[in-house]
């Protein structure tokens, strides 16, 4: 008897170990880490068999549009299709622009002011129980950047194989506009492959930064290169551990870059017309948030998380104006800081490290620091909070959080979202989870309160969402989806 149950036990391990087997070479079973280091069987996206997928869903999408123009005896010429890998700097256009724009207003990282909250239009907050169903849905490439909207045009940066792409869509039919790539990939084992940084839109130029330091600027409608720099390279630099992933800053004639090099080359400002080096300053080393220009005590000012501190800059020279130490292992400080009073700023990083509220005031041309309060309640790790009616909603690792700003007081956690992004409209959250779930929770210090929850996207969604002029846009590894919400 104990021999039958011995050979069972060894068949059916046997068997389990040649389930295994088939999956992990067939269908890419892999052990993968999510945003907190646990490790978790998923399957994962392949880089080259991901470029392929998009490559023959934009090369149907070019034929269907062509025999639509034909059928309709449209007076739009094609462009001819594009490839799927360019020469390296080559652009291609398989569209003019859309007939009608939209005014620009989604043209940064998580909105005009980088704070996560959408403010153009009301939305419709009364979601089916079922979900709500996308305006369109397809692959996209690789990689961790979010969207930027303007003029009916969003625009992201893609691992395609082994190139970084910039892409331009048209928001209300996903369709291909233009891509312009270059040979680069970024590989990393822990966090995964591909750029990190969203694009940043400004006076009809695309400004977008690879994961390992390719910045150049591109003319919306055709993706063209009106000007390149590699930031590392040029400033000394050394990449950082996971990637070049602050999205660049636009302010004024400059557009603004953190690749931390030596000897006052930390923080970059670039004529944003010519690509020429405006002012550098300062050598901290740098780390993932992206640089925000915010008005702190009556002054503009660009504040920037470093990798061990919070500072303040001049907009005009990069003078320092002010900073706050701030120290987090592995130097992982991503959140983005949040302006939550005239002179007050949140800041906020994972890995056990924390919240705090600052307080700023002005002594001739600095500022003094004071810390109003400081505890471990909102850990965000690479997600980053939102401030609604005197309360930060935000996630405290992988569970939503509400805290009291004035006072960093807990008002309630709960939902499990994984480590996920959520945005701020209409006095609700939409939250997307890591999982590549989207939900609708509302923005309220009593309690938390999920009015809908329901499957958009699949596999690891770390991608921040994006809205322009009522719609949803979000994005993960492989997939890329729209929802109207107005």
């Amino acid at each position: 008897m104990l021999k039958r149950v011995l050979l069972a036990l060894v068949l059916l391990t046997a068997g389990a170990v040649a389930v295994a087997a088939v999956l992990y070479q067939f269908f890419g079973l892999r052990i993968r880490l999510d945003g907190g280091g646990t490790p978790r069987l998923a399957f994962a996206v392949d880089g080259e068999t991901q470029a392929d997928v998009v490559a023959r869903h934009r090369e149907a999408q070019r034929r269907e549009q062509m025999q639509t123009a034909a059928a309709t005896e449209s007076r739009e010429v094609p462009v001819a299709p594009a490839e799927s890998h360019q020469p390296d700097g080559a652009a291609t256009s398989s569209a003019v622009a859309p007939s009608s724009l939209s005014k620009p207003y989604w043209t940064d990282f998580r909105g005009p002011f980088r704070d996560g909250h959408y403010r153009e239009h009301p939305i419709r907050t009364n979601w089916p129980a079922e979900g709500l169903k996308p305006i369109w849905k397809q692959p996209v490439g690789g990689g961790y950047a979010s969207f930027v909207i303007a003029r009916n045009r969003a625009f992201t940066i893609e691992q395609r194989g082994p190139q970084e792409v910039v892409a331009g869509y048209d928001v209300r039919t996903g369709r291909e506009l233009w891509t312009n790539g270059w040979n680069a990939l970024f590989r990393e084992s822990l966090g995964g492959d591909g750029p990190r940084a969203t694009p940043t839109w400004a006076d009809g130029t695309v400004y977008a930064l690879g994961a390992a330091g390719e910045l150049r600027a591109l003319d919306e409608g055709t993706g063209r290169v009106l000007w390149r720099k590699n930031i590392i390279e040029d400033n000394g630099a050394t990449n950082l551990d996971w990637g070049m992933a602050a999205s660049p800053l636009v302010v004024g004639d400059t557009v603004i870059v953190l690749p931390g090099g030596p000897n006052g080359r930390s923080v970059v400002a670039y004529d944003r017309r010519t690509g020429k080096r405006a002012w550098s300053a300062l050598g901290d080393k740098q780390a993932y948030s992206s640089p925000m220009l915010i008005t702190l005590g009556g002054v503009p000012q660009i504040v920037v998380f470093a990798a061990t501190r919070l500072m303040g800059l001049s907009p005009d020279g990069g003078e320092l104006l002010w900073d706050y130490p701030w120290k987090t292992p592995f130097d992982i400080n991503a959140g983005q800081p949040l302006l939550v009073g005239e002179n007050r700023v949140f800041l906020s990083s994972g890995y056990g490290t924390g919240a705090a509220v600052i307080e700023l005031t002005r002594n001739g041309s600095r500022f003094s620091v004071r810390e109003v309060w400081r505890n471990n309640r909102m850990k965000n790790q690479f997600t980053s909070s939102v401030l609604h009616e005197g309360f930060v909603y935000g996630l405290d690792e992988a569970i939503l959080a509400c805290l009291d700003v004035a006072t960093g007081e807990l008002q309630w956690k709960g939902g499990r979202y994984g480590y996920g992004q959520v945005l701020l409209t209409n006095g609700h959250l939409i939250v997307l989870a890591e999982n590549g779930d989207l939900a609708l929770v509302r923005a309220t210090p009593d309690h938390h309160e999920e009015i809908v929850r329901f499957p958009a996207l699949s596999g690891k969604t770390w991608n921040h969402p994006a809205m322009g002029d009522g719609h949803l846009l979000i994005r993960n590894l492989a997939e890329m989806a729209a929802f109207d919400l107005r």
